[in-house]
């Protein structure tokens, strides 16, 4: 059995937003995934899926999109992106999904399949010390902290821990922020995130850090390829 993650699908979600417009190698991005992930996902196996999965601005329309994942291999488990308007209710999305997508929200999830592995996360916001951060930027992160809390409080007792996050967990210096030093008071083995792009892929920080390894899983910067996190 294998852990797969890769993030920021950024399906249309009936919205008119081609993303080629970022660059000539996202023309058919979806095709490209869908053909890789096939290839390289059993029906037994997990994807992680951190966030900005669709541009639909309403459940219904996100349905589409989901409808579309969920026909893929594997079992996926998703936390909300910056882009991910569609996602409030979380009764409402899981009541919506297919059987093979979970949903993080304050929350962790375990699969029976996987046993003594939990899977936490929250969606994050750009660390303190970035530069324009403001105050009203620093509500967020602290909410965003105490929502991974919970998050990672829910898995009490489990040995070992996958958390997913949208944003990085490193200021734009490439220094550790409280969310990374919340990470290392809980046996978390990996750190999956996405949300870079372009520029911003200059300097990744990415590795085995304290114990623990990040991985950056953009489906851009992955050359829209599922990256293998854990062969278990």
């Amino acid at each position: 059995m294998k852990i797969f993650a890769i993030s920021d699908l950024h399906l249309p979600g009936q919205q008119d937003k081609p993303m080629d417009v970022f660059g000539a190698h996202w023309k058919n991005h979806w095709g490209k995934i869908k053909e890789n992930w096939i290839e390289a996902v059993s029906p037994q196996d997990i994807v992680l899926i951190p966030g900005d999965i669709s541009w639909a601005m309403t459940l219904e329309e996100a349905l589409v999109d989901l409808n579309d994942i969920a026909t893929l291999p594997g079992n996926k488990i998703m936390i909300k992106g910056n882009h991910d308007y569609w996602w409030s209710s979380i009764s409402r999305l899981r009541d919506r999904s297919h059987h093979s997508i979970y949903t993080i929200q304050n929350d962790s999830i375990s699969l029976e399949d996987f046993p003594g592995l939990v899977f936490c996360g929250t969606r994050g916001w750009t660390a303190p010390g970035a530069k324009d951060f403001t105050e009203h930027d620093q509500k967020i992160f602290n909410r965003e902290v105490s929502r991974l809390k919970l998050s990672l409080d829910a898995a009490k007792g489990a040995p070992s821990i996958i958390v997913l996050l949208h944003f990085p967990p490193f200021d734009d210096k490439g220094q550790e922020s409280e969310i990374c030093h919340l990470i290392k008071q809980y046996p978390v083995k990996h750190v999956v995130f996405g949300h870079l792009h372009g520029d911003s892929l200059k300097g990744v920080i990415e590795g085995k850090i304290n114990g623990v390894t990040y991985h950056l899983v953009s489906c851009d910067y992955l050359d829209f390829i599922p990256k293998l996190i854990e062969k278990l």
